[in-house]
């Protein structure tokens, strides 16, 4: 068999402005970053996924002979992605070989699961029986279906459609999936990594169903009530009605909303020559205190990677991320090296990184036979 290989490459992400508000069919704004997934693979002749994963030193192997595949674990995204194909007419009669490697922190906030869907749903689409190309848009609906719709985990939409589109996004996902894509002046940030484990699951579980909880409350209570809608200094009229931690709840959920929305404004009206990175940056760090304060979902050490960074120059920061661990960034457009530095002092492990495009696909050309005499 002709083994023509291909690679999917497709960049991690950081939440600028949104974070765990998508879940709530509230907007997000995203980026996609320059520390990428790259996936290189081709046809088999026996029905077998076969994949090394060097950096993490371990291998997928799994048999397609019986389909649907039946999961072996939770999160089992390798089949997963495969089973959400079939059900979208595609065929798996060969096997695929190949090799993941990458430079998207691990379980750390970065999307690194949902680049490696990604990235694998743009390989299986070419390499099936009967290949078709996707599109950014359609690789990360099924990428979407393949990581969260399938184990019924808790997160939003955000992580596929910035890894698979790329750029700056602005997401709604309420009424219907709408999609802006802008290209502003930002420049690098400084992603830092902790190295504190994180527990996604627990904390979207715990902040989601407690947010949600709080607005199916409310909305009873008061019909006029919503999260789109109610103005931030309108909270104060629920003060009586809830506890002091859902308060701060609400209070906090709102105000994050507003920032994403005088964010936006920004963005839509983006210069390159009057473009304001320090409101913008400051934006970041508001975003940060209520994710901090309300959501609590930072750490002792996170907040001092962020204080040194902005020590050190930084214009602004947040958590990325679903929380309690992972990693952070930096807005510094002009002292991303000191920035970086004042993050390893901290004890972080710092990356430089600027706005990246979405995934790409690029095929291998075969080496030409040496001629025979």
């Amino acid at each position: 068999m002709t083994n023509h290989r291909i690679t999917a490459s497709t960049p991690g992400r950081i939440c600028l402005f949104g974070e765990h508000q998508d879940y709530l069919g509230l907007p997000v704004i995203a980026a996609a970053i320059s520390c990428r997934i790259q996936l290189t693979a081709g046809r088999s002749s026996r029905p077998l996924i076969n994949l090394n994963l060097p950096d993490i030193n371990s291998r997928e192997q799994f048999s397609l002979r019986s389909q649907p595949l039946a999961y072996a674990r939770d999160r089992d995204y390798f089949r997963s992605a495969v089973n959400v194909l079939l059900r979208n007419g595609f065929r798996f009669s060969n096997g695929i070989d190949g090799e993941v490697r990458g430079t998207i922190p691990i379980n750390a906030g970065t999307s690194s699961s949902s680049a490696l869907l990604v990235s694998w749903l743009n390989i299986l689409s070419q390499l099936a029986d009967n290949p078709q190309p996707l599109p950014a848009m359609r690789l990360a609906e099924l990428a979407y279906q393949a990581e969260v719709l399938e184990f019924g985990e808790p997160g939003g939409m955000m992580d596929h459609y910035s890894t698979a589109v790329g750029g700056v996004i602005y997401l709604e996902s309420q009424p219907a999936i709408r999609l802006e894509t802008y290209h502003p002046p930002l420049g690098t940030f400084v992603l830092g990594n902790s190295r504190e484990p994180k527990d996604t699951i627990g904390i979207l579980g715990r902040v989601k169903h407690g947010m949600l909880r709080l607005a199916s409350q409310l909305t009873a209570q008061d019909p006029a009530f919503s999260l789109h809608t109610t103005p931030a200094e309108h909270s104060s009229s629920y003060k009586n009605q809830l506890t002091s931690d859902e308060y701060v709840l609400l209070q906090g959920t709102l105000a994050n909303r507003d920032i994403l929305r005088r964010a936006l404004t920004m963005l839509r009206s983006a210069d390159p020559a009057s473009f304001d990175n320090a409101a913008f940056g400051q934006l970041l760090t508001d975003h940060h205190r209520y994710l901090r304060d309300a959501q609590r979902i930072s750490t002792p050490k996170i907040d001092r990677m962020l204080d040194a960074a902005l020590g050190a120059g930084a214009l602004g920061g947040k958590i990325n991320g679903s929380g309690g661990g992972g990693c952070m960034f930096a807005y510094a457009p002009n002292k991303a090296e000191q920035v970086a530095e004042a993050i390893e002092r901290a004890g972080g492990q710092a990356y430089i990184v600027s706005v990246d495009t979405g995934t790409t696909l690029r095929a291998h050309t075969p080496p030409l036979r040496e001629p025979m005499y």
